[in-house]
Order: C-alpha cells, then sequence, then structure tokens
C-alpha cells in the first residue's frame, strides 16, 4: 500500500497536480482501495493542524513580511557596508552580513530572497555580472532556514515529536550558520580577486560604524529579545513569534516610518498564503503518515537498513544522498513532511542525537532550495532580477558545493552542531 501511494503521489506531481492535493488524492485512492471508513479523513486532517506549536509558522511569517516592509534590509545594509565594504569583494560581503542579519528575523528563504534581489541586484551589477550578483544573493537569502528564527526547523520539530524542541533546533542552526556566512565570504574574496574585480565601497571608519550601530540597535535586539526568550525559558516559540509581530509593526510604524496601515492587507495575505500552504501539506500528509503506519513502514524500513548497515555514520550518509536526489525535486516542506516521521524514528533507533540528526536533515533540504530543477530559491531570484536560469546556476555551483562541504563537516563533527544547544540545557 505504501509503495502504492508513493508511486501515485509521485505520478500525480509530475503531471502538475499541486504537491498537496497530489498527497491527497493518492491518499483517498490508497482508501478507497482497503476500504477504510472515509470519515476518518477529516478529523485527523484536523486534529494535525490544530496544533498551538504550528500557530509559530504564520507569526514567523508575518513578522518577517513586516519588518521586510519596515526598512530593515537597508539599515542592515549600511551597517554591513561600513564594517566589510571596503575590501575586495566588499558588495558581496556586504550581501552576505545582510542576509545573515536578515535572517535573524525572518526565517525564510523566498522572502529573503525577494528583498534582497530588488534592493541589492542593481547594486550588484555594476560591480559584477549580473549572473554572479544573482547567484551572491541566492546564497544569501539561503541563510534564512540555518539561522534562528527558522520556519523549517519549526516544521521538523513538529513533525519529529517530543524529542526534538524547536529551541534546541534554534540553538543547533547558530555555529553552522556562522560557519557557512564566514566560507561564503572567503569564497567571495577569492572569486572577487582570481576575477580581478575593483575594490568599492567606503574605507573603515569607527565613527561610521559606531553611527550604524547605534541606528540599527533596534533592529538588532529583536531576535536578541525573540530568540534569548525563547532559549531562556521566558515563552513558547508561539508566544515568541507573536512578539516578533508587535515588534515589527511598532517598528515599521514608529521607528523606520516606512510602513503604512495601507500596506497591512497585502503583508497579511502574502504571510496568510505561504502558511496555508504548509498547513495543507501537513494537514494531506497526515493521512499518508496514516496509511504508512497502518502498512508498518517505518518497522519495515528500520529493519531493511538495520540489515543493510549498523553503523549511524553510514545511515546518515544514505539519508543526504536520499535528501540530495529529493531536494531536487520535490519542495522542501512537502518532504519534511512526508519523510520526517518515517526517518527520524529510524535515526533514533541507531542512536543518532534527535538534534545532530535534525539539523542535518534541515540543512541538506536548504540546500535543496538552491540546487536546479526544482530550486525555489534560484526561481524567486531569477524572477525579480531577470537573469538567466543558466547563467544563475553556472555562477551559484560554488556556494552549493561549500554547503555539502559543510554538511560533511557537520556529520563527522557532531559537536558543531549539538554543543551550543547542549550547554544550555537542551
Amino acid at each position: 500500500m505504501s509503495a502504492a501511494v508513493v508511486a501515485g503521489f509521485m505520478a500525480l506531481s509530475l503531471l502538475g497536480l499541486p504537491i498537496a492535493f497530489a498527497m491527497g488524492v493518492a491518499a483517498l485512492v490508497a482508501l478507497l482501495a482497503t476500504g477504510v471508513d472515509l470519515s476518518m479523513v477529516p478529523q485527523r486532517m484536523m486534529h494535525a493542524v490544530n496544533s498551538f506549536p504550528l500557530m509559530s509558522i504564520p507569526f514567523f511569517m508575518l513578522a518577517g513580511e513586516l519588518m521586510i516592509k519596515a526598512g530593515i534590509v537597508e539599515r542592515l545594509i549600511a551597517l554591513a557596508n561600513t564594517l566589510v565594504g571596503r575590501v575586495r569583494g566588499g558588495l558581496a560581503h556586504v550581501t552576505m552580513l545582510a542576509g545573515a542579519g536578515l535572517a535573524t528575523v525572518s526565517g525564510a528563504a523566498v522572502s529573503d530572497a525577494s528583498a534582497l534581489s530588488s534592493t541589492l541586484v542593481p547594486s550588484l551589477s555594476k560591480v559584477y555580472d549580473k549572473g554572479f550578483a544573482a547567484a551572491i544573493v541566492a546564497a544569501a537569502a539561503n541563510l534564512g532556514p540555518i539561522i534562528p528564527p527558522s520556519g523549517a526547523m519549526i516544521v521538523y520539530a513538529f513533525m519529529a515529536g517530543s524529542s526534538v524542541s524547536v529551541g534546541g533546533m534554534f540553538m543547533a542552526g547558530v555555529v553552522p550558520g556562522i560557519i557557512i556566512t564566514i566560507g561564503f565570504i572567503a569564497l567571495c574574496s577569492w572569486i572577487a580577486t582570481r576575477r580581478g574585480w575593483a575594490v568599492t565601497g567606503d574605507p573603515f571608519r569607527l565613527r561610521a560604524v559606531l553611527a550604524e550601530l547605534r541606528r540599527s540597535a533596534i533592529v538588532l535586539a529583536m531576535p536578541v529579545l525573540v530568540i534569548g526568550g525563547i532559549v531562556g525559558g521566558a515563552f513558547t516559540a508561539t508566544e515568541g513569534s507573536a512578539i516578533a509581530v508587535v515588534y515589527a509593526a511598532a517598528l515599521g510604524f514608529f521607528v523606520t516610518r516606512t510602513l503604512k496601515v495601507a500596506d497591512l492587507p497585502g503583508i497579511v495575505v502574502r504571510a496568510a498564503i505561504t502558511s496555508a500552504m504548509v498547513g495543507a501539506l501537513i494537514a494531506f500528509a497526515s493521512v499518508i503518515t496514516y496509511l504508512m503506519t497502518v502498512d508498518l513502514l517505518p518497522q519495515k524500513l528500520t529493519v531493511l537498513l538495520k540489515a543493510l548497515t549498523d553503523s549511524p555514520l553510514v545511515y546518515m550518509t544514505l539519508v543526504a544522498v536520499l535528501l540530495l536526489v529529493v531536494g531536487m525535486f520535490l519542495e522542501s516542506n512537502a518532504a519534511y513532511i512526508m519523510l520526517v516521521p518515517l526517518l527520524h524514528p529510524i535515526a533514533i533507533q541507531y542512536g543518532i542525537d534527535p538534534l545532530h540528526f535534525g539539523f542535518l536533515f534541515v540543512l541538506n533540504l536548504v540546500i535543496g532550495m538552491l540546487t536546479p530543477p526544482v530550486g525555489v530559491v534560484l526561481f524567486v531570484v531569477c524572477g525579480v532580477t531577470g537573469v538567466r536560469m543558466r547563467e544563475m546556476v553556472a555562477n551559484v555551483w560554488p556556494f552549493i558545493a561549500l554547503m555539502y562541504a559543510v554538511l560533511v563537516a557537520c556529520m563527522l563533527f557532531p559537536p558543531l552542531v549539538t554543543a551550543l544547544p547542549r550547554a544550555l540545557g537542551y
């Protein structure tokens, strides 16, 4: 039955049916074939999305949209420019730091890609060729789901159950996120030097840095307040996401004053659409999860994999290869919702740290957002900038390779992921 459901889902997806509905139709056909009472379908779907932790997803989406409209990108760019603008590849460094800063308040690669593309690509294109400029922005936007807060980590923690906490997942992404950001900056310097691009930007002046820090302090305080409160136990991730919305709205209306009442309907609709997509995926996937549980698929997979290998490292490598392929063809939220309930329990059977496995899972699918043919971040950047996909892919592969190198390093040296959350009690 599980094989039939998966085959039906893949066939419907290839025919162009939206992924959530492809899940629903495949599950419905399987239920009809097995004679199960269909009244359980709406009950399971409603139970799957009727969750307090899941409320953090629309709140964080809304907070990200508000912060972008509030002019946060411009302030982060100005601060980054005073720090690293006057070095080889300086404008690319500014983009990476702006992407990392935006990741601390947004948590979604797609919205970050849209904001950074419209703001930075015109300036980047004056210094670098358009393909490289677009690739820089795509790589910077991909930091969004890695550096906390992260919508992807919330979905993973929800699908994994009580063995993984949202706060722990957030903290697991801090050190690798910093490593990837520094690696991107070093890579940009190497490419800029190799291609002989000119030095741009203003010279470093401490007075200018301090002035921009004062101007951006209220923006930088938001991730400290929200993530610090979640990690410190002052409030839950859902409560923290609601605080982030209030903070972002106050910032936009009373500090930067770029947010208008007329902007709110569009902001709310965009956040609602993104959240509804995730909710629909979770609801329809809950029926497939039920069918696979009845079919004893997790137990069968565990027996099969245990027969193949007893090594946790080999298992993580097999999962990484699977997710490499899945990430190229399947939207990441659908991959979390379909695969986490299957693969996470098996990882625990192998004795793998749940936070370690969870972060590797998320990072693998985040890389998939940069890989064709279904690299959603690539499509967003190409759509906003008008750059051809071929030009962009030719320039983005070094960033993909670096992220895979960090993935392998995190796989081989678990403390890179687990040391910080464990030190904080997760």
